[in-house]
């Protein structure tokens, strides 16, 4: 009896939180976006269930849902942990790929016949959204046979995620340093994103957004207004070292949302408000001493910089 009070104590803690900061933030800004927890993108390892109670107590919105976790559960216990996430006050975020589209056939096709399993577990639990980056450069395939491989896989990823009612986002990855790493430059803009999402030919297909491949890929404000909400299935906010020029960006070398204001973040943001966004923004900064601390420290951090960041937007 102790241990189960003690546990509705710590759900009505958490959800009185998470409550607050909805309420607080409905009264002053018209954003639909969820503040989402991905634990790892911050070096934070945790399980879906650990995951699920520091996203609460921090007063996340929506916290990125773990496919192997919930393939595991089975549809009915899936299905069951999903529905609990009303008790802390969030909502499912966007889910990772768990199928490697980038190395050999012979691996995209193991991968690939394990996804229905765990797409039907994310669909049982509720959620509606993935998401992968795209490789931005190749050592061995040209532009025009990288292009044609990514629309191949990833038009069989696309309608199996569709199958079972999830959008699927694909993150195009901006910095020259990166691109222009190998011998042949892949995508790495916006457009040409848009290119790969029309011949993959899925309407479920669409982006995940950043801030940082956005500024890095020297993109504009009428980049951001060229989609719609229908168009993002997630969004990554971050900011940029300062006294780097942006061609000289390092893409593992990132800051926290607002943490600099190299990257105009308020107008990404209010870019995001203006189409009707209403999926999760997330923070991946893949930041060194962010990573070092526990971590508890390393979300209530994580938390502040994406509401001070969500302030912004007038």
């Amino acid at each position: 009896m102790t241990r189960q009070l003690t546990r509705r104590s710590a759900i009505a803690a958490a959800t009185s939180l998470a409550l607050f900061s909805r309420l607080a933030n409905a009264g002053s800004s018209p954003r639909k976006f969820t503040i989402d927890l991905c634990p790892g993108r911050i070096g934070v390892g945790v399980d879906q269930r650990e995951a699920v109670r520091l996203a609460a107590k921090y007063a996340f919105e929506s916290v990125e849902p773990q496919g192997g976790f919930l393939a595991g559960l089975g549809p009915a216990e899936a299905k069951e942990f999903g529905a609990s996430l009303d008790e802390y006050g969030l909502v499912w975020g966007a889910a990772g790929l768990s199928v490697e589209f980038r190395a050999d056939e012979q691996r995209f096709k193991s991968d690939l016949k394990k996804l229905p399993r765990i797409a039907e577990a994310l669909s049982a639990a509720g959620v509606t959204r993935v998401g992968t980056w795209l490789r931005p450069n190749h050592k061995e395939l040209t532009y025009l046979a990288n292009f044609k491989q990514h629309s191949t896989r990833l038009r069989e990823i696309a309608r199996v995620l569709d199958d079972n009612g999830l959008r699927f986002g694909l993150e195009y990855v901006g910095p020259r340093t990166l691109w222009a790493a190998e011998r042949y430059p892949f995508i790495h803009s916006m457009a040409e994103t848009k290119e790969l999402i029309a011949a993959i030919n899925v309407s479920s297909v669409g982006f995940v957004l950043d801030s940082w491949h956005w500024y890095t890929a020297e993109e504009t404000l009428a980049d951001l207004k060229s989609v719609t909400n229908e168009d993002v299935v997630a969004v990554d906010l971050n900011d940029a070292p300062a006294g780097i020029d942006v061609r000289d960006q390092i893409d593992n070398r990132r800051e926290l949302p607002a943490a600099t204001g190299v990257i105009d973040v308020k107008t990404f943001l209010e870019a995001l408000v203006e189409i009707g966004y209403d999926g999760p923004v997330r923070a991946e900064p893949f930041n060194q001493p962010l990573n070092q601390l526990d971590d508890e420290p390393a979300v209530a951090k994580t938390a502040a910089a994406l509401k001070v960041a969500a302030a912004k937007i007038g």
